[in-house]
């Protein structure tokens, strides 16, 4: 286990990494405000922040957004398809799921050389990420796929639509 600064370290170390794809998904989507502060915050974390270490963007101001290619796609009028539960990487739906490919193909830890170096960071971005999902798993109550695919499929309604609901959802 590692303490808590570390923790938070690659945990804004890969949030920094992420802000090229949010920047590229900001841009696909037409939203040029959210690029600029996109670009800042990385510039900013980059540099002042020793390689996204430390989010100083946050501080300065600069909120993180969170783009990606399946909201890109959605943006575009693609529909979400089937929902599907992927190994490792847990709920998504067929457009997602393309949308994931393709931003791991623009992810900047993909162009590493080293292949070893290139996938311990894959592979501590992934427990990283699952690390903040673990506590979710005592909040799941009845039945666990239908809560998964609900919740799944609600907050990616909320973040295509930039945090306004559609109430299309029933309770579950």
């Amino acid at each position: 286990m590692l303490p808590t600064a570390a923790r938070k370290g690659a945990s804004n170390f890969f949030s920094n990494v992420d802000d090229f794809n949010v920047l590229a998904n900001s841009l696909f989507q037409l939203k040029f405000k959210n690029a600029v502060s996109d670009s800042t915050r990385i510039a900013l974390n980059s540099t002042v922040g020793v390689l996204g270490l430390f989010d100083v963007a946050r501080t300065a101001g600069f909120k993180k957004n969170t783009e990606d290619f399946g909201q890109s796609l959605a943006y575009w009028g693609v529909g979400s398809g089937p929902y599907m539960m992927l190994p490792i990487f847990g709920a998504s739906s067929v457009r997602d799921s393309f949308g994931l490919l393709i931003d791991t193909a623009m992810n900047p830890i993909r162009f590493f050389d080293n292949l070893a170096v290139r996938s311990a960071l894959f592979f501590l971005r992934e427990i990283e990420a699952r690390a903040f999902r673990l506590p979710l798993d005592n909040v799941v109550g009845g039945n666990p796929y239908i809560f998964v695919r609900e919740a799944y499929f609600q907050r990616r309604d909320f973040l295509i639509r930039d945090g306004v609901s559609s109430g299309a959802f029933s309770e579950f």
